[in-house]
């Protein structure tokens, strides 16, 4: 199915047409979950998501009712941000249960252009950092959201935003600076 047929379905789904939001669900499924197993393989070991319960998280934060997509890029956009979100709820409630134990420091100080691995990666902080990012640079914080969290390459990401994959991987490495700078600051 072509970027195209997604917009159309995006935009029948949107129109109310329950046919086509299944059908939209059944088309980009298994992209989605790819995404989630990808993300997940970075996980701690031991995490309690599975690929297929972070895929249904993600469908029921979605709403073609309320959230408009214009496009395929939108739609997947909104995705790797709801994952993004569930991720850190997650990670915010073990933390919670856990009363801050076990901690990881973020280290960036390796910029090459490979994701990090999530089981280094603090993503309460991380989220936090993004947040300011987004604020700075929000083509930035979408680069790293869907590096991170949903666990695209270089060349997925360029495809997702409609960038070529020199401009991704440049604002890949400026956000791990920036965000480097920005965690570490905070400690």
């Amino acid at each position: 199915m072509t970027p195209h047929d997604v917009t159309r379905l995006l935009a029948a789904a949107r129109d109310g047409e329950r046919n086509a939001l299944d059908q939209l669900y059944a088309v980009v499924y298994g992209e989605l979950r790819g995404m989630a197993a990808a993300r997940l393989r970075r996980e701690r070991s031991g995490h309690t998501l599975q690929p297929t319960a972070l895929v249904n998280e993600v469908y029921l934060r979605l709403d073609p009712a309320r959230d408009s997509w214009a496009n395929r890029r939108h739609f997947f956009g909104a995705a790797s941000q709801a994952m993004r979100r569930i991720l850190v709820d997650h990670a915010r409630r073990r933390l919670a249960d856990k009363r801050g134990a076990g901690l990881e420091r973020v280290t960036f100080s390796d910029l090459d252009v490979e994701a990090p691995q999530a089981s280094d990666v603090d993503v309460v902080a991380l989220d936090d950092a993004l947040k300011d990012l987004q604020n700075d640079e929000p083509r930035l914080a979408e680069v790293v959201t869907l590096r991170v969290f949903a666990g695209m390459s270089i060349e997925q990401t360029a495809d997702a935003l409609e960038l070529s994959p020199a401009t991704v991987k440049r604002d890949w490495t400026f956000a791990r600076a920036w965000l480097a700078e920005r965690m570490g600051a905070a400690g």
